[in-house]
């Protein structure tokens, strides 16, 4: 069953379009956005009559729950930007706040102690909703592990509003996952790269529901 929310993805990087196909997958409309128009309108194509394709603002007006697949260093200016239209908006973030080091990997950019979700929320626009989701896994265990069998992959997920757990758990289920809440946004590092419950930190796989409920 689909949430009868609109929900559109902002951004197409290697996760975005991941998470995109996978909730088509799932038979969740979506509504596609990123910062060349084409690009949107090309991965649409792809995905066929559930997924349509628009600029960001009118993917923000249309959208009630809005996951935002962009660079971690971009969120606050998005986020001041759209302000006004964010009001009243549930707004998933992936995000996670790292760069490319010197050796062909990756660096935290924040404090060691920081996470993306909690400098995220407290510049969250007034009214809106926010769930860290959709960025504990990689890119390529986020499309490989979709609808495993037998049992189902775990995705992470934390937020300080128990309103919108049904929203984030039912968006995960549609995208092939089981859904484990770890907490408020003050858990979030846990499900960040470099955290003890990301596929880049101390767990170091996916995982399953069991798996996961024995590591909380």
């Amino acid at each position: 069953m689909t949430t009868n929310q609109k929900v559109a993805i902002i951004g197409l990087g290697n996760i975005g379009k991941v998470v995109a196909k996978n909730l088509v997958k799932g038979n969740q409309p979506m509504i596609i956005a990123s910062r060349k128009l084409a690009d949107a309108q090309a991965l649409a194509t792809e995905l066929g009559s559930l997924a349509t394709a628009t600029d960001t603002a009118a993917a923000i007006q249309q959208a009630d729950v809005i996951i935002l697949s962009v660079w971690f260093s971009t969120i606050q200016e998005f986020f001041k930007t759209y302000a006004t239209a964010l009001q009243g908006k549930i707004i998933i973030d992936p995000s996670n706040p790292i760069a490319p080091d010197e050796k062909g990997g990756f660096k935290k950019i924040i404090d060691e102690n920081q996470s993306a979700g909690q400098l995220n929320a407290a510049i969250l626009p007034q009214g809106a909703k926010l769930a860290k989701a959709f960025g504990t896994l990689g890119a390529v265990s986020l499309e490989k592990a979709s609808a495993q069998t037998p049992e189902k992959a775990v995705l992470f997920y934390a937020t300080d509003d128990n309103t919108i757990d049904v929203t984030i758990e039912q968006l995960i289920a549609e995208s092939g996952f089981d859904a484990v809440k770890v907490g408020g946004i003050d858990q979030s590092i846990r499900i960040e790269v470099f955290g003890d419950l990301h596929e880049f930190g101390a767990i170091g796989k996916v995982v399953t529901a069991a798996e996961a409920k024995a590591k909380l």
